[in-house]
């Protein structure tokens, strides 16, 4: 099995995609007018429309009521990372060392789902990521 993607349904699909092309500096690839896709190097960020939800079964996912799932981004310096977006998008919590060896920033897309940037500090978070 190969973990392919995770899909966000946005009531604003062209702000949602815009703010993760701003994170990655990827340009979408927009497959429909209701559906674009991020492709990155480890894993792809699909966004679908509210209308893209009737395609599955009506009522089965609800734009901007996330409040579990954080969408990660490993990234080479999140100092550097958080500079670039601080004044682009809503900071949840700016650079910070965490226990599990990780420097993380946290920003919310403009529906609410929680975004972190982070990069491992510690000699066990790089040997640990490394090998993946």
């Amino acid at each position: 099995m190969k973990f392919a993607s995770t899909r966000l349904v946005a009531r604003d699909i062209k702000a949602v995609v815009g703010f993760y092309e701003k994170v990655t500096g990827k340009r979408a690839d927009w497959l429909a007018p209701v559906f674009a896709e991020i492709v990155t190097p480890a894993a792809t960020i699909a966004v679908g429309s509210t209308e893209t939800v009737a395609l599955f079964k009506e009522g089965s996912a609800e734009p901007a009521a996330n409040r579990t799932a954080i969408i990660e981004f490993e990234v080479t310096d999140v100092e550097a990372e958080f500079a670039r977006l601080k004044d682009q998008v809503e900071v949840v919590l700016e650079p910070k060392m965490l226990p599990w060896g990780h420097c993380a920033a946290q920003f919310r897309d403009p529906e609410g789902t929680l975004v972190s940037l982070y990069t491992p500090v510690t000699d066990a978070a790089k040997q640990r990521l490394g090998s993946r």
